[in-house]
């Protein structure tokens, strides 16, 4: 037999042979699915998956494929060349003579033929793929008739060539219960079989209630487990042929967080009749003793859903990963995968992990998955690294660390119409345990699907998920409402927001005019000097403001209006004096702040650089905790874990929950007696019809009038707002009329899962879908270098060194969105140059003549001269 190759002879590396291919996938998928998974109807998913792995590259073993692949010769009749379709067909006639179920072949047919695409609309896909089969000659008109003419054609051709290969492969892939010659004999048979399954009783239209609710997740575990074996296999191009460790992960040991927490609380006196930090930490150890052992309740009951219903500062990270670590434990599962709402938060989450496991995030202990994150799992013999580096990449990615910290946009986009590489992640979520920080932070169009998704987790993946968080969503009440067990593992949670009780609520005369439907919302002007008499206390603040533009625009008032020192320029002189953004020592730099005057303002948003905010935000941590009079005026980005603590709080109108997450950040540790947070109603920033508040919060479902009413339900005419009245009354009424009143999430999205919709759901995204331009900006030397280097490596023709330089600027980059309308900032963009000519990404180096114009050391990049409307963070 000629030689047959899956992947050709290349840079001087040998050509791998399609049976060499197809048994190492065979192999590997072995590693990847455990051995005790099943499918819904209690089939073996590994041996589906192992079917489908011996069958899926079965198509490059025809004349056509090798000519296109060693020559590039494309075949006369083009469809001949396409090596899955025949695959597809070969698996499902495979997974047949073996007894399986027909949902179970289908789900198997699909995931072969996608196995280097995107999952379909599954059920039109397959009737395309096997109706109108009349015709199957080379002068085939229609699309499934020239399918199925190819796919005659290479079946013939495989049986002119290499019979004796397919043959043998038949009996592996069938494990003796099917033949070749059984396949190409019935192969007319089949494509009337396969279309009928899932058409009306026409036969010429489809039937939606054909496939059950439970077939999506099927055909999510064939496809993303086969795909994840297909593709390591090829970059390793069979060098490794022990592959029995590669898919392992390496467990974060309870007994070492254990002692980390032991540690803490040993140098944290508590006590429950002590002082207000001793009774804090008396009951952050009561509540983690708690959660631990109802974990470990919950667990030998099955496991299934759970909540962590806790205040902000009651270590909710600790106690959640304590928490899934005995779930992990008691259940024999493997990896935790911990999902928060905002990439600006992971660093923070990862960093004491490392602290606590005294390791990086690049191991198979570890690892931290976002957009910006460097992303390898590296081997320890760093020859094999160096072979792997692909291989490494594709581990981490796939999330088979231990310990994967990642976002939401990662976590349910991967399980929502995922994108072919993004499906290699879904074989780590069998027997998974998942923790969603912060839930309530996901869009309300996905307030419907997430639960679904959620279902599908326990019910078909044997996950375990804990959502947690101060401010509970109810994302699982109608869950329970039909019979599901949703386990809170904080025995009362309300003993610990009494215990809690550090802030009081003031709501401001402005917020009282919207309260009240009447006009005129808070003057920047008055904002400003609010916040300048509390400074002059010798009291820290922070203003949390609903857009980019609004915070500006509070900033620029305090700066204007008072000699205040900017934190921000003090940071860029610093930066402007080292190689590396790495060498600021937060702590140096506050001492410096701190010496140089009593009061400085901070500005953060989303148009800072990500390297700088974390810098930033770090400083300020350091300057509060000196007592600092600090005024920070940032967006919605410092609300959600980010480790902080003002005196008092001031927060633009917003839906309860963003309220009290902004609360969350005062008197966070018990400074003072009493914390003060106020709520106010913030103008439109100049040029801005709508104040940010109504911009934000009124668009599709209108959140203020709720947040309005719930707020008069609790207030107490003329005296503050208990802490409890709006972290529990308040939030638990908001989302009861969230729920009820406004039917908060998409009922189509969960209908795209029922109905196996792949195409509909690869449509969603968490992030709000907008026209955006990155750039890059370089403020060191350093930086600089690199992207000199990515310049160096493009005209070279290194793109792999571009990549990998690329990566490492990733930190430096800010999205800049172009709303509709917005051609004055797509103008001004356009006159930034690109890192390369293959890139959209631009380079904006501060130091060049005209950066001023895009950049300040204060607010980050800017638009010169844009009044178009303003953006949103």
């Amino acid at each position: 037999m000629a030689v047959r190759y899956s992947h050709p002879p290349e840079g001087g590396r040998d050509g791998v042979h399609v049976r060499d291919h197809l048994d190492d996938v065979a192999r590997r998928s072995r590693e990847i699915v455990p051995e005790a998974a099943t499918t819904p109807r209690g089939e073996s998913l590994r041996s589906i998956v192992e079917t489908l792995a011996y069958l899926h590259d079965f198509g490059k073993a025809t004349t056509f494929f090798q000519e296109y692949l060693r020559h590039n010769n494309e075949p006369q009749f083009k469809p001949c060349r396409y090596h899955a379709p025949i695959g597809s067909f070969a698996a499902y006639y495979a997974l047949k003579v073996q007894g399986f179920d027909t949902e179970t072949r289908l789900a198997g047919f699909v995931a072969v033929a996608k196995h280097h695409g995107r999952l379909p609309d599954v059920i039109q896909y397959i009737h395309n793929c096997a109706y109108n089969a009349d015709d199957t000659s080379e002068t085939a008109q229609s699309s499934p008739e020239r399918r199925q003419a190819a796919i005659a054609m290479q079946i013939n051709d495989i049986e002119e060539h290499v019979s004796d290969f397919a043959t043998e492969l038949f009996v592996a892939a069938t494990g003796g219960d099917g033949s070749w010659d059984g396949f190409r004999q019935s192969f007319k048979q089949l494509l009337d079989e396969i279309a009928a399954a899932v058409a009306t009783e026409s036969g010429t239209t489809i039937n939606r209630e054909s496939l059950s609710e439970s077939c999506y997740g099927l055909v999510l575990e064939c496809w993303g487990s086969l795909v994840l074996a297909d593709k390591t296999s090829a970059a390793s191009r069979g060098d490794d042929a022990d592959t029995s460790a590669t898919y392992e992960a390496a467990q974060p040991s309870r007994e070492v967080l254990d002692e980390y927490i032991r540690e803490l609380e040993a140098s944290s006196p508590s006590h429950p009749n002590g002082s207000r930090t001793e009774r804090l930490n008396h009951y952050r150890s009561r509540a983690r003793s708690a959660i631990v052992e109802n974990a470990a309740s919950f667990a030998n009951q099955g496991g299934g859903t759970a909540t962590i219903t806790l205040p902000t500062g009651m270590g909710k990270t600790l106690s959640g990963l304590s928490a899934a670590q005995t779930i992990r434990d008691e259940l024999g599962s493997e990896r935790i995968i911990y999902a928060l709402p905002f990439t600006s938060i992971i660093d923070q989450v990862v960093d004491e992990i490392e602290e606590i496991y005294e390791t990086d995030r690049f191991g198979r202990l570890l690892t931290a998955h976002h957009h910006l994150s460097e992303t390898t799992i590296v081997d320890t013999d760093a020859e094999e690294a160096d072979k792997n580096d692909d291989v490494a990449g594709m581990l981490a990615e796939s999330w088979r660390a231990g310990l994967t910290v990642t976002t939401f946009v990662q976590l349910f986009e991967s399980l929502a119409g995922p994108a072919n590489k993004q499906s290699m992640k879904i074989p780590a979520l069998r027997d998974s345990v998942i923790l969603l920080d912060e839930p309530q932070s996901l869009p309300l169009d996905w307030w419907k699907l997430v639960p679904r998704l959620v279902t599908m987790l326990t019910e078909q993946f044997g996950a375990t998920v804990i959502a947690m968080t101060a401010t509970q969503p109810q994302l699982f009440d109608e869950a329970a409402e039909r019979g599901a067990d949703i386990t809170e593992l904080v025995d009362d949670p309300d003993i610990y927001f009494d215990a809690t009780d550090r802030v009081r609520y003031e709501i401001d005369t402005s917020t009282d005019r919207y309260i009240d439907a009447r006009e005129r919302p808070k003057p920047y002007a008055e904002a400003g000097d609010e916040l300048l008499d509390a400074a002059d206390t010798g009291v820290s603040t922070l203003a949390v403001c609903n857009t980019i533009d609004s915070a500006r625009a509070l900033f620029e008032e305090l700066t204007h209006r008072s000699p205040l020192q900017s934190v921000g320029d003090v940071y860029s002189n610093v930066l402007a004096s080292v190689d590396t953004t790495s060498e600021i020592d937060p702590k140096a730099l506050a001492d410096r702040i701190d010496e140089r005057g009593e009061r400085s303002v901070l500005h953060l948003s989303t148009r800072l650089r990500p390297i700088d905010r974390l810098k930033l935000i770090e400083t300020a941590k350091r300057l509060t905790d000196k007592g600092h009079a600090l005024i920070t005026v940032s967006t919605q980005l410092i609300e959600a874990g980010v480790d902080i603590s003002f005196d008092r709080v001031y927060r633009d109108l917003a839906p309860i929950d963003s309220i009290v997450q902004a609360a969350g950040r005062c008197n966070r540790s018990f400074e003072r007696e009493q914390g003060r947070v106020t709520i106010w109603w913030l103008a439109a920033p100049d040029d801005q019809r709508k104040t940010p508040a109504e911009a934000v919060y009124n668009r599709g479902a209108t959140l203020l009038p709720v947040t309005a009413e719930t707020l008069t339900s609790v207030r107490r005419e003329g005296k503050p707002l208990v802490e409890t009245a709006v972290s529990r009354t308040a939030v638990t009424e908001y989302y009861s009329k969230l729920h009820s009143e406004k039917n908060v999430g998409r009922q189509e999205y969960v209908e795209h899962v029922d109905n196996v919709r792949g195409d509909e759901l690869a449509a969603l995204s968490l992030i709000d879908q907008r026209n955006a331009v990155d750039v890059i900006i370089c403020r060191t030397d350093s930086e600089r270098a690199l992207v000199e280097d990515v310049r160096d490596a493009w005209r070279e023709y290194d793109f792999d060194r571009v990549q990998q330089r690329m990566d490492e600027l990733k930190e430096t980059r800010v999205s800049v969105p172009i709303y509709r309308g917005e051609s004055d900032t797509a103008e001004k963009l356009g006159q930034l140059n690109p890192v390369h000519a293959d890139t959209d990404v631009l380079c904006l180096d501060v130091r060049e003549r005209g950066a001023s114009e895009y950049f300040d050391a204060h607010t980050g990049f800017v638009i010169p001269d844009s009044t178009a409307e303003r953006r949103i963070l």
